[in-house]
Protein backbone atom coordinates (compact mmCIF):
# COMPACT_ATOMS: atom_id res chain seq x y z
CA UNK A 1 0.00 0.00 0.00
CA UNK A 2 1.53 3.31 -1.13
CA UNK A 3 1.18 6.20 1.32
CA UNK A 4 0.05 8.51 -1.50
CA UNK A 5 -2.79 6.14 -2.40
CA UNK A 6 -4.38 6.18 1.05
CA UNK A 7 -7.86 7.70 1.14
CA UNK A 8 -6.87 9.68 4.21
CA UNK A 9 -4.14 11.39 2.15
CA UNK A 10 -6.27 12.34 -0.87
CA UNK A 11 -7.33 15.91 -1.64
CA UNK A 12 -10.90 16.90 -0.85
CA UNK A 13 -12.52 18.47 -3.92
CA UNK A 14 -15.01 20.38 -1.72
CA UNK A 15 -12.32 22.37 0.07
CA UNK A 16 -9.77 23.24 -2.61
CA UNK A 17 -10.54 26.97 -2.24
CA UNK A 18 -10.88 27.03 1.55
CA UNK A 19 -7.96 29.46 1.85
CA UNK A 20 -9.70 31.98 -0.42
CA UNK A 21 -13.25 32.09 0.99
CA UNK A 22 -14.57 34.17 3.87
CA UNK A 23 -14.58 32.80 7.41
CA UNK A 24 -18.31 32.05 7.39
CA UNK A 25 -17.93 29.97 4.21
CA UNK A 26 -14.79 28.33 5.61
CA UNK A 27 -16.53 27.01 8.71
CA UNK A 28 -19.53 25.99 6.59
CA UNK A 29 -17.22 23.78 4.50
CA UNK A 30 -15.67 22.24 7.62
CA UNK A 31 -19.07 21.66 9.25
CA UNK A 32 -20.52 20.11 6.09
CA UNK A 33 -17.63 17.65 5.96
CA UNK A 34 -17.97 16.91 9.69
CA UNK A 35 -21.57 15.86 9.10
CA UNK A 36 -20.25 12.95 7.05
CA UNK A 37 -18.52 11.55 10.13
CA UNK A 38 -21.62 10.44 12.04
CA UNK A 39 -23.02 8.80 8.91
CA UNK A 40 -19.79 6.92 8.33
CA UNK A 41 -19.78 5.68 11.92
CA UNK A 42 -23.43 4.65 11.62
CA UNK A 43 -22.51 2.24 8.82
CA UNK A 44 -20.14 0.48 11.25
CA UNK A 45 -22.67 -0.19 14.02
CA UNK A 46 -22.76 -3.98 13.41
CA UNK A 47 -18.97 -4.13 13.85
CA UNK A 48 -19.16 -1.87 16.92
CA UNK A 49 -21.78 -4.17 18.46
CA UNK A 50 -19.65 -7.23 17.75
CA UNK A 51 -16.61 -5.59 19.35
CA UNK A 52 -18.60 -4.67 22.48
CA UNK A 53 -20.03 -8.16 22.90
CA UNK A 54 -16.69 -9.92 22.47
CA UNK A 55 -14.80 -7.43 24.63
CA UNK A 56 -17.35 -7.52 27.47
CA UNK A 57 -16.89 -11.27 27.92
CA UNK A 58 -13.16 -10.80 28.37
CA UNK A 59 -13.46 -7.68 30.52
CA UNK A 60 -15.92 -9.41 32.87
CA UNK A 61 -13.49 -12.33 33.14
CA UNK A 62 -10.72 -10.02 34.31
CA UNK A 63 -9.26 -8.97 30.96
CA UNK A 64 -7.82 -5.50 30.53
CA UNK A 65 -8.98 -2.91 28.00
CA UNK A 66 -5.78 -1.67 26.33
CA UNK A 67 -5.61 1.02 23.66
CA UNK A 68 -2.56 1.38 21.42
CA UNK A 69 -1.55 3.71 18.62
CA UNK A 70 0.80 6.46 17.46
CA UNK A 71 0.38 10.22 17.19
CA UNK A 72 -3.19 11.53 17.24
CA UNK A 73 -4.61 8.00 17.28
CA UNK A 74 -2.48 7.03 20.26
CA UNK A 75 -3.47 10.18 22.14
CA UNK A 76 -7.16 9.45 21.57
CA UNK A 77 -6.68 5.98 23.05
CA UNK A 78 -4.92 7.34 26.12
CA UNK A 79 -7.71 9.91 26.53
CA UNK A 80 -10.50 7.32 26.36
CA UNK A 81 -8.82 5.05 28.90
CA UNK A 82 -8.01 7.94 31.24
CA UNK A 83 -11.60 9.20 31.22
CA UNK A 84 -13.06 5.72 31.77
CA UNK A 85 -11.39 5.22 35.13
CA UNK A 86 -13.03 8.00 37.18
CA UNK A 87 -16.31 7.77 35.27
CA UNK A 88 -16.86 4.09 36.00
CA UNK A 89 -14.72 3.53 39.09
CA UNK A 90 -12.10 1.43 37.32
CA UNK A 91 -8.61 0.69 38.59
CA UNK A 92 -5.68 1.97 36.55
CA UNK A 93 -4.73 -1.63 35.82
CA UNK A 94 -8.11 -2.36 34.19
CA UNK A 95 -7.76 0.07 31.30
CA UNK A 96 -4.91 2.16 29.94
CA UNK A 97 -3.50 3.55 26.72
CA UNK A 98 -0.10 2.91 25.15
CA UNK A 99 1.29 5.49 22.73
CA UNK A 100 4.32 4.95 20.52
CA UNK A 101 7.21 6.72 22.21
CA UNK A 102 5.70 6.64 25.69
CA UNK A 103 4.34 9.52 27.82
CA UNK A 104 6.57 12.12 26.14
CA UNK A 105 4.77 11.43 22.85
CA UNK A 106 1.52 12.75 24.35
CA UNK A 107 2.93 16.27 24.10
CA UNK A 108 5.70 16.06 21.53
CA UNK A 109 6.14 14.50 18.08
CA UNK A 110 8.86 11.86 18.27
CA UNK A 111 10.63 10.83 15.11
CA UNK A 112 10.55 7.21 13.95
CA UNK A 113 8.55 5.64 16.79
CA UNK A 114 5.44 5.00 14.70
CA UNK A 115 7.51 3.03 12.18
CA UNK A 116 8.89 0.56 14.73
CA UNK A 117 7.19 -2.84 14.82
CA UNK A 118 9.69 -4.02 17.44
CA UNK A 119 8.77 -1.16 19.77
CA UNK A 120 5.08 -2.13 19.66
CA UNK A 121 5.77 -5.74 20.61
CA UNK A 122 8.11 -4.64 23.39
CA UNK A 123 5.52 -2.19 24.75
CA UNK A 124 2.92 -4.95 24.97
CA UNK A 125 5.37 -7.38 26.52
CA UNK A 126 6.14 -4.80 29.21
CA UNK A 127 2.50 -4.90 30.35
CA UNK A 128 2.43 -8.72 30.16
CA UNK A 129 -0.27 -8.90 27.50
CA UNK A 130 -2.19 -12.17 27.77
CA UNK A 131 -5.10 -14.04 26.21
CA UNK A 132 -7.70 -12.47 28.54
CA UNK A 133 -6.95 -8.94 27.35
CA UNK A 134 -8.58 -6.68 24.75
CA UNK A 135 -6.32 -4.59 22.50
CA UNK A 136 -7.79 -1.73 20.47
CA UNK A 137 -5.35 -0.68 17.75
CA UNK A 138 -6.07 2.80 16.36
CA UNK A 139 -4.65 4.17 13.10
CA UNK A 140 -6.48 6.43 10.66
CA UNK A 141 -4.46 5.08 7.71
CA UNK A 142 -4.72 1.47 8.88
CA UNK A 143 -1.07 1.12 7.94
CA UNK A 144 0.98 2.55 10.83
CA UNK A 145 3.70 -0.11 11.37
CA UNK A 146 3.70 0.32 15.17
CA UNK A 147 -0.06 -0.25 15.46
CA UNK A 148 -0.20 -3.05 12.89
CA UNK A 149 2.56 -4.89 14.76
CA UNK A 150 0.71 -4.37 18.04
CA UNK A 151 -2.42 -6.11 16.75
CA UNK A 152 -0.35 -8.84 15.13
CA UNK A 153 1.29 -9.57 18.48
CA UNK A 154 -2.06 -9.35 20.29
CA UNK A 155 -3.46 -12.10 18.06
CA UNK A 156 -0.32 -14.18 18.59
CA UNK A 157 -0.88 -14.26 22.35
CA UNK A 158 -4.64 -14.82 21.98
CA UNK A 159 -5.83 -11.37 23.07
CA UNK A 160 -8.91 -9.91 21.38
CA UNK A 161 -7.65 -7.61 18.60
CA UNK A 162 -9.92 -4.71 17.58
CA UNK A 163 -8.92 -2.36 14.76
CA UNK A 164 -10.16 1.21 14.38
CA UNK A 165 -9.17 2.71 11.02
CA UNK A 166 -10.59 5.02 8.36
CA UNK A 167 -9.83 2.89 5.31
CA UNK A 168 -10.84 -0.59 4.23
CA UNK A 169 -8.74 -3.64 3.47
CA UNK A 170 -5.79 -2.27 5.44
CA UNK A 171 -2.94 -4.16 7.16
CA UNK A 172 -4.51 -3.20 10.50
CA UNK A 173 -7.85 -4.71 9.50
CA UNK A 174 -6.14 -7.91 8.34
CA UNK A 175 -4.59 -8.35 11.80
CA UNK A 176 -7.85 -7.82 13.69
CA UNK A 177 -10.58 -10.06 15.05
CA UNK A 178 -13.00 -7.17 14.58
CA UNK A 179 -12.37 -4.13 12.36
CA UNK A 180 -14.33 -0.89 12.73
CA UNK A 181 -13.64 1.27 9.69
CA UNK A 182 -15.69 4.45 9.28
CA UNK A 183 -14.84 5.85 5.85
CA UNK A 184 -14.88 9.61 6.33
CA UNK A 185 -13.19 10.46 3.04
CA UNK A 186 -10.41 12.97 2.38
CA UNK A 187 -9.81 15.62 5.01
CA UNK A 188 -10.73 19.28 4.55
CA UNK A 189 -7.02 20.00 4.96
CA UNK A 190 -5.22 17.27 3.03
CA UNK A 191 -3.74 14.66 5.36
CA UNK A 192 -4.84 16.43 8.58
CA UNK A 193 -6.31 13.29 10.15
CA UNK A 194 -6.81 15.04 13.49
CA UNK A 195 -10.00 16.37 11.82
CA UNK A 196 -12.65 13.98 10.42
CA UNK A 197 -10.63 10.81 10.98
CA UNK A 198 -9.85 11.80 14.57
CA UNK A 199 -13.47 12.71 15.24
CA UNK A 200 -14.69 9.37 13.91
CA UNK A 201 -12.13 7.50 15.98
CA UNK A 202 -13.21 9.29 19.14
CA UNK A 203 -16.86 8.52 18.40
CA UNK A 204 -16.05 4.84 17.89
CA UNK A 205 -13.88 4.60 21.01
CA UNK A 206 -16.54 6.33 23.12
CA UNK A 207 -19.19 3.94 21.82
CA UNK A 208 -17.11 0.79 22.32
CA UNK A 209 -15.90 1.66 25.82
CA UNK A 210 -19.29 2.96 26.97
CA UNK A 211 -20.93 -0.15 25.56
CA UNK A 212 -18.55 -2.40 27.50
CA UNK A 213 -19.27 -0.49 30.70
CA UNK A 214 -23.04 -0.76 30.15
CA UNK A 215 -22.87 -4.48 29.37
CA UNK A 216 -20.62 -4.97 32.42
CA UNK A 217 -23.26 -3.55 34.77
CA UNK A 218 -21.58 -0.23 35.49
CA UNK A 219 -24.64 1.68 34.32
CA UNK A 220 -28.16 1.49 35.79
CA UNK A 221 -30.87 3.02 33.60
CA UNK A 222 -28.66 5.74 32.08
CA UNK A 223 -26.78 6.59 35.28
CA UNK A 224 -23.08 5.95 36.00
CA UNK A 225 -23.53 4.11 39.26
CA UNK A 226 -19.91 3.11 39.84
CA UNK A 227 -18.94 6.58 40.99
CA UNK A 228 -16.88 6.32 44.18
CA UNK A 229 -17.85 9.02 46.74
CA UNK A 230 -14.43 10.07 48.03
CA UNK A 231 -15.04 13.80 48.57
CA UNK A 232 -17.88 16.28 49.01
CA UNK A 233 -18.42 16.70 45.25
CA UNK A 234 -18.58 12.99 44.45
CA UNK A 235 -20.65 12.35 47.57
CA UNK A 236 -23.29 14.80 46.35
CA UNK A 237 -23.16 13.23 42.90
CA UNK A 238 -23.64 9.76 44.38
CA UNK A 239 -26.71 10.90 46.31
CA UNK A 240 -28.18 12.56 43.22
CA UNK A 241 -27.63 9.36 41.21
CA UNK A 242 -29.33 7.22 43.87
CA UNK A 243 -32.25 9.65 44.17
CA UNK A 244 -32.72 9.81 40.39
CA UNK A 245 -32.46 6.04 39.94
CA UNK A 246 -35.00 5.28 42.66
CA UNK A 247 -37.21 8.38 42.33
CA UNK A 248 -36.80 9.13 45.99
CA UNK A 249 -35.58 12.05 48.09
CA UNK A 250 -32.00 13.11 48.61
CA UNK A 251 -32.42 12.36 52.31
CA UNK A 252 -33.53 8.78 51.59
CA UNK A 253 -30.61 8.43 49.18
CA UNK A 254 -28.20 9.68 51.85
CA UNK A 255 -29.50 7.18 54.41
CA UNK A 256 -29.25 4.30 51.93
CA UNK A 257 -25.71 5.33 50.99
CA UNK A 258 -24.71 5.31 54.66
CA UNK A 259 -26.25 1.86 55.17
CA UNK A 260 -24.44 0.60 52.07
CA UNK A 261 -21.09 1.99 53.26
CA UNK A 262 -20.82 4.33 50.26
CA UNK A 263 -21.55 1.59 47.71
CA UNK A 264 -23.89 3.26 45.19
CA UNK A 265 -25.23 0.10 43.42
CA UNK A 266 -25.94 -1.48 46.80
CA UNK A 267 -27.68 1.68 48.03
CA UNK A 268 -29.92 1.71 44.95
CA UNK A 269 -30.79 -1.93 45.48
CA UNK A 270 -31.63 -1.33 49.16
CA UNK A 271 -34.21 1.27 48.14
CA UNK A 272 -35.56 -0.63 45.12
CA UNK A 273 -36.02 -3.93 46.98
CA UNK A 274 -36.66 -2.62 50.52
CA UNK A 275 -34.55 -5.51 51.77
CA UNK A 276 -31.64 -5.95 54.15
CA UNK A 277 -27.98 -5.36 53.40
CA UNK A 278 -27.36 -9.12 53.30
CA UNK A 279 -30.29 -9.68 50.91
CA UNK A 280 -29.16 -6.85 48.62
CA UNK A 281 -25.60 -8.16 48.52
CA UNK A 282 -26.82 -11.66 47.69
CA UNK A 283 -29.04 -10.37 44.89
CA UNK A 284 -26.23 -8.28 43.46
CA UNK A 285 -23.86 -11.25 43.55
CA UNK A 286 -26.44 -13.50 41.92
CA UNK A 287 -26.97 -10.90 39.18
CA UNK A 288 -23.25 -10.60 38.48
CA UNK A 289 -23.18 -6.98 39.66
CA UNK A 290 -25.99 -5.85 37.36
CA UNK A 291 -28.45 -3.73 39.36
CA UNK A 292 -31.23 -4.06 36.75
CA UNK A 293 -31.00 -7.86 36.87
CA UNK A 294 -30.87 -7.82 40.68
CA UNK A 295 -34.09 -5.78 40.81
CA UNK A 296 -35.76 -8.26 38.43
CA UNK A 297 -34.64 -11.18 40.60
CA UNK A 298 -36.13 -9.48 43.64
CA UNK A 299 -39.45 -8.94 41.85
CA UNK A 300 -39.56 -12.59 40.77
CA UNK A 301 -38.83 -13.72 44.32
CA UNK A 302 -41.59 -11.47 45.68
CA UNK A 303 -44.07 -12.78 43.11
CA UNK A 304 -43.31 -16.38 44.05
CA UNK A 305 -43.81 -15.70 47.74
CA UNK A 306 -47.27 -14.13 47.25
Amino acid sequence: MNFEDLLTEQRNRHSTRIDQVGTADMVEIINREDQRVARSVQKQLPQVSQAINLATKRFDAGGRLIYIGAGTSGRLGVLDATELRPTYGLEESQTFGIIAGGPEAMFHTLEGVEDSAELAENDLKKVNLNDKDIVIGIAASGATPYTVAALHYAKQVGALAIAVACVTDSPLEKNADVAICPIVGPEVITGATLMKAGTSQKMVLNMVSSGIMIRSGKVYQNLMINVVPTNEKTNRRAKRIIAAATQTSTLAAERALERADNNVPLAILLIETKGTIAEAKALLKQAGGHVSDAVKLSLKSSARSV
